[in-house]
């Protein structure tokens, strides 16, 4: 008998023994993935090069230059820098993760910006690429920045028949600044901010997401040699003002800053730099009545943008 049934294995119906895979193979194995992340798709394959070929490429020099490729590493960083508008070229996606709400966010929103590559990578590809961080499975890489020329910020405000109006960072190391002082700049009508090659934050995806996606609109200029930049702005009749604790104007007494300026803020710690100092056409100082002995850059610039703003109406 039991030969028997052997033999009749063929026939229709759930078997003794079977384990329920019929049954499981019944159940729904979730959204299909997108074509860029299915293996041996025609898209994954162009998806991939192009990924490659993006991390591989050498930097451009533009009138400013440009910055580096940037990695945005975790979960969460990731998500958030998509959420601001970070400017991305590759999401990389590490194979088989644990799918949860925070990956299916990123991917949703990749797929509703356009233009951003997927490409699926082993874990120990993305430990590479990220030395060795804790990048959860998710990595953005986050293309070079493309800095305007200091002569740009200026003709863009001549371009539009009005007085430039322009922040220099002296010294501030600190990305949120720069993002906070693009973001003030915008706010009050600004035409851009400069900051050094060397030892200056630049345009990071910290940055990017500080400005609250105004850096998408406000230009960000970089120079090689701030004293001889800002000496060129003096050239062309722009007058520099510099913030200090000791300065010897208050910024509500100074008539300079209803025309053309470029206001030049330093480092929360150590100020402005003695030759940038110098450069300066006027020293001015914010009146602290709480008596904190300084501001940090964004909110600094922020109050004396604003002062510009009210004078020019």
């Amino acid at each position: 008998m039991a030969a028997n049934n052997r033999r009749m294995s063929g026939k229709k119906g759930a078997q003794v023994g079977s384990g329920g895979q019929r049954r499981r193979g019944l159940e729904g194995k979730g959204p299909t993935p997108p074509a860029e992340m299915r293996k041996g798709h025609k898209k994954n394959r162009v998806a991939n090069a192009k990924a490659k070929q993006a991390v591989r490429r050498p930097v451009a020099r533009g009138r400013g230059g440009k910055g580096t490729s940037e990695m945005v590493v975790g979960r969460n960083p990731v998500v958030e820098a998509l959420r601001e508008g970070v400017p991305a070229v590759t999401l990389y996606v590490q194979q088989f993760i644990d799918n949860d709400e925070r990956v299916r966010e990123a991917l949703q929103l990749v797929a509703d910006r356009g233009g951003v590559h997927l490409m699926e990578a082993p874990r120990p590809e993305l430990d590479r690429m990220t030395n060795g961080l804790n990048h959860q499975g998710l990595v953005l890489q986050v293309p070079p920045y493309e800095y305007a020329h200091p002569e740009d910020l200026a003709n863009a405000a001549y371009d539009e028949g009005q007085d430039p109006l322009i922040v220099a960072l002296d010294g501030v190391t600190d990305p949120r600044n720069l993002g906070a002082a693009v973001r003030s700049v915008s706010a009050f009508g600004g035409h851009g901010v400069l900051v050094p090659e060397r030892r200056a934050a630049g345009m990071t995806a910290g940055a990017w997401k500080s400005s609250a996606g105004t850096a998408a609109r406000t230009p960000v200029a970089r120079c090689t040699n701030l004293t001889r930049a800002l000496e060129a702005y003096k050239k062309q009749g722009i007058a520099v003002v510099g913030l200090a604790a000791d300065g010897e104007h208050e910024i509500g007494d100074l008539e300079a800053l209803g025309g053309p300026v470029v206001i030049v803020v330093g480092s929360e710690g150590k100020g402005l730099s003695r030759l940038v100092g110098e450069t300066c056409d006027y020293r001015v100082r914010i009146p602290m009545p709480g008596g904190a002995e300084s501001l940090n850059a964004g909110v600094a610039a922020g109050i004396v943008l604003y002062e510009a703003a009210r004078r020019r109406g």
